[in-house]
């Protein structure tokens, strides 16, 4: 669904509609197609907050209409996003409408017979098994690609759920100096920008509430929907990660397969003996953006140290989030958003969180887990 200004276009949208049993998210990306300063978009549903006062709501905001409250359209309509355009205002409308209908779908009790009604059960697929896609992430990513394409406002479209990036539209924006190579080089090519070119991104954490947590770059704020009328609500403006907190959430299970860096962190800073001299604690739910969720509200890491989380649609859009609500996005050794992509499943070590917190952690150098016993990729 982390991120920097928007300019009067963006280009790629990537997302990974992974959704889970009882939550799940979605990222999507928007990339500037001309200037290399600029940062974009991520929402997603596996993989769509914490400090000054991570409870604010949206009644204290000047944006709030009579009842004081504000939805997402109207926050941008308002001038809530520094230099969004018409154009991305129509494209988030069409965005959060394909939200809406995941959420109904997830919040169905019929939605575990998806595989049996639709044949989509043993749809053979070239990733892993364990993260072979399910007929949910299908779905999801089919109203996505739908919406995408009603809009007439993205050129290219790139998911975890398909091999190769599926181009939507010659009219819209993109690399335009890329327009004579063919059509999938061309729709490749613009999908591997760097995370610093993004203008906006986004996840969708699919729950007992629904919250769309984006950034057009100029802060991360949190949209609750309400199911009595439909509109996704600002509960959460300018989410400020606190600069240190005291929860790292990592798979604990894999202790012995880590690098001596990382264990040597986790060691020291729940023992109470690190820079931060209180015990840290373990919170951990399996699910990337609950976990950052939780980490942006309340301050600490989350973490995966194995070469796992994809950079283009998982990587790029969570780091914006955590750079633009204070923090920091890592590999454990670079900035996530300076790397160079060049395979669109390209997988790395993730590490998001406060940014005192990662400091201390990349101090320890070997953090990135090299070896993978038990699994396949």
């Amino acid at each position: 669904m982390h991120s920097a200004t928007t300019p009067p276009f963006y280009q790629l949208l990537t997302f990974r509609p992974k959704l889970q049993s009882f939550q799940s998210t979605t990222p999507t990306l928007l990339y500037s197609p001309t200037m290399s300063s600029l940062s974009g978009v991520g929402i997603r549903a596996k993989p769509l907050f914490a400090s000054v006062n991570p409870s604010s709501s949206s009644s204290s905001s000047p944006l709030a209409g009579d009842d004081g409250f504000v939805t997402l359209i109207e926050y941008l309509g308002k001038g809530g996003g520094i230099g969004v355009n018409d154009d991305l205002v129509v494209l988030i409308d069409h965005l959060q409408y394909a939200c809406k209908r995941i959420a109904a779908l997830v919040a169905s009790p019929f939605h575990h017979t998806i595989g049996k009604q639709t044949g989509l059960a043993h749809t053979p697929n070239t990733l892993s098994n364990r993260d072979a896609p399910k007929p949910l992430d299908l779905i999801s990513n089919e109203m996505i690609l739908s919406s995408l394409t009603k809009s007439g406002k993205v050129a290219v479209m790139a998911s975890e759920e398909t091999d190769l990036p599926t181009w939507i539209s010659d009219d819209g924006p993109r690399l335009e100096e890329l327009d004579n190579l063919p059509t999938e080089e061309k729709a490749l090519l613009n999908s591997l920008q760097t995370g610093n070119r993004l203008i906006a991104a986004g996840y969708v954490l699919y729950s007992s509430a629904t919250i769309l947590c984006i950034t057009f770059g100029s802060g991360t704020h949190a949209f609750t929907l309400d199911r009595s009328t439909g509109d996704f609500i600002l509960t959460n403006p300018n989410i400020k990660i606190p600069p240190r907190g005291q929860i790292y959430s990592v798979n604990d299970a894999r202790y012995f397969d880590w690098p001596e860096g990382l264990r040597k962190y986790i060691d020291t800073v729940r023992q109470g003996k690190g820079r931060y001299p209180k015990k840290y604690s373990a919170r951990y739910i399996c699910s990337l953006v609950a976990d950052l969720h939780r980490t942006l509200l309340y301050g600490g890491v989350a973490m995966n140290p194995r070469d796992h989380l994809r950079l283009v649609y998982e990587a790029n859009p969570l780091s914006f989030i955590v750079e633009q609500a204070g923090g920091r996005g890592s590999d454990g050794k670079s900035r996530i958003l300076s790397l160079q992509p060049v395979k669109l499943h390209q997988r790395l070590p993730l590490f998001l969180g406060s940014l005192e917190d990662m400091e201390e952690l990349e101090s320890y150098g070997d953090v990135q887990q090299k070896v993978n016993p038990g699994y396949e990729v």
